[in-house]
């Protein structure tokens, strides 16, 4: 008989290990409690922080981009416009902060768009926690990139000579509306990030849906001054009303109105936009 042959049979003689016996040594130790939404939300949100700390060229577009903005159109219109950049910047301050925030934005779609490429969000998906705790903690690490922008934008918008009547008290309630819209609208940029097959994909159709909300608004001029058909838009534009809210806020007036319209919206995309995200992240299909 070959040694093969012995080695086989041996193989096949000897005891398997009995059910019980295996399913006694898996359980031999503590389960270890399943962690909470929130802290897999929070652990996920550091993880997109610890992505800046690794790659500091992410924070190019929340440093360079909102200066860049605001000494072009700043300089640019100024004096066309307003007669003097000193008096243009009182009207385009809150605006410009609001289109550079919105403006980064976009990325988060595209990040998660290069994640999903990777094939992390299939290690995700496989974990025991809380289903959204991956996209949720994504927008909270991103939250912290408008927070930057917005502050970059306003010191900026200082030194070339704005100076907010409603104070530090408005301008800090004009950035929380804003954050709260920008985390609303991030829901349309995951969705696309999960419909869409390509990181320029995302970009290309995130960019299309932005400009008109952004350009067409008031951000850069008074609607009156504008055409009929413009004004009918922009009076449903809810860029428009987030800019009307956060200048009334920073402005030291009353945003009582304005801000039903930014609640409301912000509202609207997260149930929307927020369910067909979540929809799509379990079927992926």
């Amino acid at each position: 008989m070959s040694t093969t042959e012995t080695h086989t049979q041996a193989t096949e003689e000897a005891p398997k290990p009995q059910a019980h016996a295996i399913a006694t040594a898996l359980a031999g130790g503590a389960r270890p409690a399943r962690p909470s939404a929130l802290s897999t939300s929070v652990t996920f949100g550091w993880r997109a922080l610890l992505k800046i700390k690794h790659v500091p060229e992410q924070l190019f577009d929340v440093t360079l981009f909102p200066v860049m903005m605001t000494l072009i159109f700043t300089y640019l219109f100024g004096g066309a416009i307003a007669g003097s950049t000193q008096d243009y910047i009182a009207y385009l301050a809150p605006g410009i902060l609001v289109q550079s925030v919105l403006f980064i934005t976009m990325y988060t779609g595209a990040t998660l768009r290069e994640d999903i490429d990777k094939g992390v969000f299939d290690r995700f998906r496989s974990l025991p926690i809380w289903r959204p705790s991956a996209l949720v903690g994504m927008l909270l690490g991103d939250a912290v990139r408008y927070t930057i922008a917005a502050t970059v934008t306003g010191i900026v918008c200082w030194f070339v000579g704005w100076r907010p009547e409603g104070g530090i008290v408005g301008v800090l309630m004009g950035v929380l509306t804003l954050l709260i819209f920008a985390f609303g609208l991030t829901w349309l940029w995951t969705f696309l990030a999960l419909l869409l097959r390509s990181q320029r994909a995302v970009m290309g159709v995130s960019m299309m849906i932005l400009m008109p909300l952004v350009f067409g608004s008031n951000i850069f001029a008074d609607p009156s001054t504008m055409p009929g058909w413009l004004q009918g838009w922009i009076s449903v534009n809810p860029v428009a009303h987030l800019v009307d809210a956060v200048r009334a806020f920073m402005d030291g007036g009353s945003a009582a109105g304005e801000m039903v319209w930014v609640i409301g919206w912000s509202a609207a995309l997260v149930a929307v936009f927020g369910t067909l995200t979540m929809w799509k992240y379990r079927d992926p299909r």
